[in-house]
């Protein structure tokens, strides 16, 4: 088993006392042909009511490695993590294996479950009796700096 022992996640709560008022566009922006622009229409929007469909039970996680760059998941991202969600074959997960966090795909096989990387230079993690497995939450959003 490999595990990327230079990937580190840095675990966030949300902060929903926060009295910031960010802009927000509803009707959203195409992405194919121009649309009206609804007069501008403007109302304010909490990232942490919106990204969080279980606020009690929802963390934000940067990540640091690049184990997952071919999921969309990259280097200095931020995932929000739900940990009210149960772990199922092929969701995204943060989990702890043998005292170690890692982001990986779960991936359930008859008599085994791997930790799926989303990257080829790097291989799949099996998980057998012997591992000490704890899947901390399942990965709703990524946040991403362009």
């Amino acid at each position: 088993m490999s595990i990327n022992k230079n990937q580190k996640l840095t675990f966030f709560l949300p902060d929903f006392e926060s009295e910031l008022k960010i802009p927000f566009i509803p009707d959203g922006v195409s992405a194919g042909f121009p649309s009206p622009a609804a007069d501008f229409m403007e109302t304010n929007i909490d990232l942490n009511a919106a990204l969080s469909e279980n606020p009690l039970a929802t963390f934000y996680i940067r990540v640091n490695g690049n184990s997952m760059i071919d999921a969309g998941i990259n280097d200095k991202d931020v995932l929000v993590v739900d940990r009210s969600l149960e772990p199922q074959n092929n969701k995204i997960a943060i989990c702890c294996i043998d005292g170690e966090f890692t982001v990986k795909r779960i991936q359930v096989e008859t008599d085994c479950l791997y930790l799926m990387p989303e990257n080829s230079n790097y291989q799949p993690i099996k998980v057998t009796e012997e591992n000490e497995l704890i899947i901390w939450g399942i990965v709703t959003y990524v946040i991403k700096k362009m």
